[in-house]
């Protein structure tokens, strides 16, 4: 899709050279969001392995406000009261769907070690997607290139979680590819082309179907989990992902407020528009004194 979109390898081999290997400072300005989510992966798998998918997909959803929290925080961006009320009604809607897997949830499993590990996922998915689109607002590279510099970072701070975890030697015996089945190419497979469908999502649709799309994959979860582990939904799991699809709805069908920023800009337009009217009417005008009065024919 890159060559594609840079219309052949060579161009894509100059952008490479201009982008990535001349402006090494680039590429660690972005391995910061590689390394957070880089972390934020490892913590949801741990997440997995102590709760419930439907669960674990609910409570997820608190990366909304996170990002919303450091949105506001970094970039200046104004919520409106509905927006807020939204957030407010996420927050109480997760902590029902903790209350509901506390209860029910197995011996083996420890459902505040995996909540905890939601959260904090969720709160670094919101400062990485924050400071990522900081990034590309503050420059005029592509959204590929940047793509491929922090997939740069990436690599090289994933294989050093691999020398320091200790499956070094695990790898260099079997392969790197040892224990991929064809269970993990799928997983793999369907993150790849979620994350391309996201991109599509946000570029040709709007915030409302978005909403409706995050909603029916929280359905999608619960009916997968009912149908494949036996999961049975509490009231008080219902009322937690009915709370939270509703907030998503607030969340999606209330606009963003413009930043200080954005009204200033948009001030300066209008006064240049104002401006230009003004001159072109002055000029109007002056044209006309120069003709004089009308003849009779």
């Amino acid at each position: 899709l890159v060559i594609a979109y840079q219309r052949g390898p060579l161009s894509l081999w100059n952008e490479l050279r201009d982008e990535v290997f001349s402006r090494p400072l680039e590429v660690i300005r972005l391995s910061v969001p590689s390394l957070l989510y880089t972390i934020q992966n490892n913590l949801l798998y741990y997440a997995l392995s102590h709760l419930d998918a439907a669960t674990y997909s609910v409570c997820y959803q608190m990366k909304i406000l996170t990002t919303a929290v450091f949105s506001v925080i970094l970039l200046q961006r104004k919520l409106s009261m509905l927006q807020w009320l939204s957030l407010v009604i996420l927050t109480a809607g997760v902590a029902m769907t903790q209350l509901s897997a506390q209860k029910t949830s197995e011996s083996h499993e420890n459902t505040m070690a995996g909540f905890f590990a939601v959260m904090c996922a969720a709160c670094l998915s919101g400062f990485a997607g924050v400071y990522f689109e900081k990034v590309l607002k503050g420059s005029s590279t592509s959204l590929w290139m940047r793509n491929i510099q922090m997939s740069a970072s990436s690599l090289v701070l994933g294989l050093c979680g691999v020398y320091f975890s200790g499956d070094l030697e695990g790898v260099m015996k079997n392969g790197f590819f040892y224990g991929y089945t064809s269970l993990v190419w799928s997983v793999i497979a369907l993150q790849a082309i979620g994350g391309l469908v996201v991109a599509v999502v946000v570029k040709y649709a709007d915030n409302i179907l978005k909403g409706f799309a995050a909603s029916f994959s929280l359905l999608t979860s619960c009916l997968l989990c009912i149908l494949l582990f036996d999961f049975v939904p509490t009231p008080l799991f219902i009322t937690g992902a009915l709370f939270v699809n509703i907030a998503m709805y607030m969340y999606s069908y209330s606009p963003t407020l413009p930043s200080t920023t954005e009204r200033e800009r948009e001030r300066e337009r209008e006064k240049e528009m104002e401006g230009s009217t003004k001159g072109d009417l002055s000029l109007s005008l002056s044209l006309l004194n120069k003709k004089g009065p009308l003849e009779k024919v």
